[in-house]
């Protein structure tokens, strides 16, 4: 199947938009290169430091010429998602010994859980973890002992600041290497029903903790498609996974050996052997033009938008939403993944899950077929399957149908026409909305809007009885340098209970909302930000506003609104407190959501 002509076309155009920032990239990339394995620079004390607490591998390290391996960990055990990571460094280090090679942890970065900061001042932190754990790769890295890396991370903004590290030392192949899903508990549907009964008032407390704990209830990545299992997703697109690895869950001996083959698949490609192979050769414009791919095939999280223009830009290459925008128009949506649907990961990945899809893509023509992979030449390779024979860790070739329709179809049935996302534009700014879980009635709402500056005051109003009618919410001064750019989807049970009460219900918000988000329709990521004067700042209540999801606009109807001054908002409680004094410089230099709502070269 030839390569369809919007990809071709969006392709084309990211590729031209980035010559000036991807060649001197690439560039400084090959000069690192030419300067051969780094610890050939080294002195001998510096030598002898780097090696002085590796054990039974400080001689092979000192004499030997096999490569050496940087692990760079997420792990902690305060979060299900990366306590199987433990035991990682222990399993990598026997793997590459018994290659020939040697493994050193390089350092730690920090992986803090939006489900545990949901709706706390914590959550204002979330979004510029990111970078500090992309400073923190670069910190590790930096001591300049390794000739390949592996990375161990799942969430959030875990990848995506890994991502962005792994960048900045491209000269060096990367393995990514997952955790995988904790097993099914209770279904994310029955979990969603019980947060509703609690914010109306029907259940307890005692109720709604043990509904979470049997929904989370034990290692491994939280089961729904949000954020944590988009990543893992994008880093089989993009080829940084091996094939069919994101989805095997913890403490399995195949997910054990596939920890171990990420090992000794990293140290393979490094510039010692014959099948050299820098994480700059496959993060290019194709890499990212199929990433976004998946992201509309699969409905993904909306935090992806903003993820991937900062982990496109720390390689030299520009995307914009409407990159994004284009790509949903002409790729169907191929997956219904909770909340997009019942199912879960696990129930995902046993109808077909990511190989299945990709497949179906690339015979679509909606993927490029010829782009470099930590597996090989080709995302052909991604269309396999692993396996535990006889002989060991194999791949066999994947499913060719869907073993269950109701949550993975083919390219010629599928279960909407284009993909999950929709960009809209119009004079309330820019803005993105998920619309793979929104319901088509739901998909377009004119109603007057209730405007509020923090998420706590529209919940008071909704337990007051305040918000009775057809009403869009505007929750304003979220912006990332207004507080960071918080989710805010402690807001969702109120907002479904409205929708479920026949009101014609939308939120509008220069903030995040979480990648579990979806019934809703939700017009997020609102540019120019409320405190950068953006139009939201103008509003006020009573206001006509229309979010139109199928025309892509974002409109104040009511005449005279740019009249008035814009609203000003006292943000002294965003400054202090649970580490927010520690990032005033962050919230200052932070560029917008539109461009990555990262601090570096905003």
């Amino acid at each position: 199947m030839s390569l369809n002509d919007t990809l071709k076309a969006v392709t084309d155009r990211i590729i031209a938009r980035s010559e000036d920032t991807r060649r001197p990239y690439l560039d400084r990339m090959a000069a690192a290169n030419s300067k051969g394995p780094s610890r050939a620079h080294l002195s001998c004390s510096g030598q002898a430091h780097a090696y002085a607490g590796a054990g039974e591998d400080q001689s092979a390290l000192a004499t030997g010429s096999a490569g050496n391996l940087g692990i760079v960990t997420a792990y902690n055990d305060m979060l299900s998602a990366h306590q199987p990571f433990e035991r990682y460094p222990t399993l990598i280090r026997d793997a590459v010994r018994a290659a020939g090679g040697t493994a050193q942890v390089a350092g730690g970065v920090p992986a803090m859980c939006d489900g545990v900061t949901q709706g706390e001042a914590g959550m204002e932190l979330s979004l510029f973890s990111r970078d500090v754990i992309a400073m923190a790769t670069g910190i590790a890295m930096s001591h300049n002992t390794f000739d390949a890396a592996v990375y161990l991370g799942v969430c959030d903004k875990i990848v995506p600041g890994l991502i962005i590290g792994a960048q900045a030392f491209g000269h060096l192949p990367s393995v990514f290497v997952p955790a995988g899903p904790m097993t099914s508990g209770i279904s994310n549907d029955e979990k969603a029903m019980v947060r509703q009964q609690y914010a109306k008032g029907e259940v307890g407390r005692e109720a709604l903790m043990a509904s979470e704990m049997a929904a989370y209830h034990g290692p491994g990545t939280c089961t729904f498609y949000g954020t944590a299992n988009t990543n893992q997703m994008l880093m089989e697109f993009m080829g940084l996974h091996l094939p069919g690895s994101s989805f095997v869950t913890p403490n399995t001996e195949l997910r054990d050996e596939l920890t171990k083959e990420a090992a000794r698949r990293a140290l393979s490609l490094s510039a010692l052997g014959n099948n050299y192979t820098p994480t700059c050769d496959i993060l290019d414009e194709k890499a990212f033009a199929n990433g976004i791919v998946g992201l509309m095939a699969t409905g993904g999280s909306t935090n992806l938008l903003i993820h991937l223009l900062a982990m496109a830009r720390a390689g030299g290459i520009v995307l914009d939403w409407q990159d994004f925008s284009a790509l949903s128009a002409v790729v169907p949506l191929l997956a219904r993944v909770y909340p997009n649907g019942l199912a879960d990961v696990n129930h995902f990945h046993a109808a077909g899950g990511l190989g299945y899809m990709i497949g179906e893509l690339l015979n679509g023509g909606l993927l490029h077929p010829d782009t470099k992979t930590i597996a090989g030449e080709g995302l052909e390779n991604y269309t396999s399957e692993p396996f535990l024979g006889d002989d060991g860790l194999t791949w066999r070739p994947g499913t060719k149908v869907s073993l269950n329709d109701k949550i993975v179809r083919p390219l010629s049935d599928p279960f909407q026409e284009n993909g999950g996302l929709s960009h809209l534009n119009g004079n309330l700014g820019t803005g993105v909305m998920k619309i793979s879980a929104v319901a088509p009635e739901h998909r377009v709402v004119e109603a007057p809007v209730r405007v509020f500056h923090t998420q706590d005051a529209a919940k008071d109003a909704f337990k007051a009885g305040e918000m009775t009618g057809d009403v869009i919410l505007v929750v304003r001064f979220q912006g990332p340098k207004a507080n960071g750019m918080p989710e805010l989807h402690s807001l969702t049970p109120l907002l479904q209970i409205m929708q479920g009460r026949g009101q014609k219900v939308a939120l509008v918000t220069d903030g995040r909302m979480s990648g579990a988000s979806g019934k809703v329709p939700s017009a997020i990521h609102v540019c120019p930000e409320a405190l950068d004067g953006g139009p939201i700042a103008y509003l006020q209540d009573g206001d006509m506003v229309r979010v139109d999801a199928v025309a892509g606009t974002l409109e104040v109807l009511t005449e005279g609104v740019f009249d008035r001054a814009p609203a000003q908002a006292d943000l002294s409680g965003n400054e202090a407190g649970v580490g927010r004094e520690l990032f005033t410089a962050f919230r200052a230099s932070v560029g917008s959501a539109n461009q990555g709502a990262s601090v570096f070269g905003a």
